[in-house]
Order: C-alpha cells, then structure tokens, then sequence
C-alpha cells in the first residue's frame, strides 16, 4: 500500500527512519565481504589504528541507512529510485552496539519537464548514533510518481 506520493513530500517534509542496532558481527561480516580495512576486522585493527577500535564502514553505514530508509519510508512510497547521490559525509565511526535513527528532509520539489507525473524530491538524510552525534549525512534527489500518476 502506497504512503507517500510526490505530493506528500514538499519541501520541509520529514520522516524519521531507524532504530537500528549495529553488532560487531555484521560489521566484521561486511568488512570482510566489502572494504578489508583492518580497523573494519578486528578490535585490535582498530586499536592500532587512528580509529581506537573497531568501527563500521562507511559504506556499510550507508548500507544501514538505506535499509532505514526503505523500512520507513521507500517501500510505502510511489518511489522510481534516484539517479545518484549528490552528496555523502561519514561524519563519525559507527562503533558496535551504537543504535542509529535519523530523518529523511525534503529540501526542494518539483515536478520533471519532460515527464510530469514524476516528482523530483531533493532530499537529505541524517543518521544519529544513541548519543545524538551524526555519524552520516547524504543527499540525493528521489524520483516519485504523482498521486495522478499512480
């Protein structure tokens, strides 16, 4: 069931995303499958590193992120996907045991010129550890299908 159409989201739109709870384990598994950085694999990597210990990729963050965003938000939205990301900041190590949440804000709207049932959403989302810190911001613009559309 379709939540959100191009029409729901204009900007100042904001949906939370998360909670999600990252283990140790899933950030050694992703390491080892995606970005073998040593501070990645182990605690001792990590405490030989500038990183103090073990800490998430952050392209496995991002990963994180978008499985908040598809929980709370994509999978009830009339979504077509995005072409890119204009923007990616890893702010702070996600460290095992943090748990993130975040929002998603509508930054900017407007309908395509040469498709007008689609929507295009400028759109940011910001992911927070337990304490409030921000360990991710990332901007892309969405593409939705209107309410007519649909």
């Amino acid at each position: 069931m379709i939540k959100y159409y191009y029409e729901d989201l204009q900007p100042g739109s904001k949906v939370d995303i998360g909670p999600y709870q990252v283990t140790s384990e899933e950030i050694i598994a992703f390491a080892e499958e995606f970005d073998p950085a040593p501070f990645h694999l182990s605690e001792e990597g990590g405490k030989a590193s500038v990183m103090g210990g073990l800490c998430a990729s952050g392209w496995h963050t991002c990963s994180i992120a978008m499985r908040m965003m598809c929980d709370s938000f994509l999978l009830n939205s009339s979504s077509q996907g995005a072409p890119g990301v204009h923007e990616c900041k890893w702010m702070i190590p996600v460290r095992p045991g943090d748990i993130l949440s975040g929002h998603i804000l509508v930054e900017g709207a407007r309908l395509s010129a040469s498709r007008p049932s689609l929507g295009l959403l400028n759109i940011r989302c910001n992911v927070f550890n337990q304490n409030g810190d921000q360990v991710l911001t990332l901007t892309n613009t969405g593409m939705m299908k209107t309410r007519g559309a649909a």
